[in-house]
C-alpha cells in the first residue's frame, strides 16, 4: 500500500513513523525491494549513525525515512511535506509532534493515516484532541 501512494503524489521527502525500532526495520526493509531510496532511524543506533542518516535524508539522497518517535519531535527538514502514521502514536501528543513535521516553515504538507477498522474510534479521538 504504501508504494502506490507514493507513486501517486508528489512529495519531496516523506517520513513514516512507527512504534517500534523491529517495525522501521521491516517497513525499510520493505520498501528497499520495491527499489526505493530509504533511511531507517531509531534508538538502537549509534549516534554517529543516526547523524549520518539525518544527513543523507535532509540532503535528498534517501528520501524516505523510517522513524520511531525518536525524531516526532525537535527536527526541522524543510523538504519534508508528507508524514505517514503507518501506525498510529500511543499519545496524543506524539501525534501533533509527528504530523507538524510535514509542512515547516509556512509550506504545506500532508500526514496520512493508515488506520485498522478497530482504531477509528482512537483516530477519531485524535482529531479531537
Amino acid at each position: 500500500m504504501i508504494s502506490e501512494i507514493f507513486k501517486s503524489i508528489d512529495i519531496g521527502l516523506c517520513i513514516i513513523y512507527v512504534n517500534t525500532k523491529q517495525k522501521a526495520e521491516v517497513v525499510a526493509e520493505y520498501l528497499r525491494k520495491k527499489e526505493f531510496q530509504v533511511g531507517v532511524i531509531h534508538a538502537d543506533l549509534e549516534m554517529v549513525h543516526r547523524t549520518v542518516i539525518m544527513n543523507n535524508f535532509r540532503q535528498g539522497v534517501t528520501r524516505i525515512l523510517v522513524s520511531t518517535d525518536l525524531l516526532a519531535r525537535g527536527i526541522d527538514v524543510q523538504q519534508c511535506n508528507l508524514v505517514i502514521n503507518y501506525e498510529l502514536p500511543t499519545n496524543n501528543e506524539n501525534y501533533i509532534h509527528r504530523i507538524g513535521r510535514g509542512g515547516r516553515f509556512g509550506r504545506k504538507g500532508t500526514a496520512i493515516n493508515l488506520i485498522l477498522h478497530k482504531e477509528k474510534q482512537y483516530m477519531q479521538i485524535l482529531e479531537e484532541h
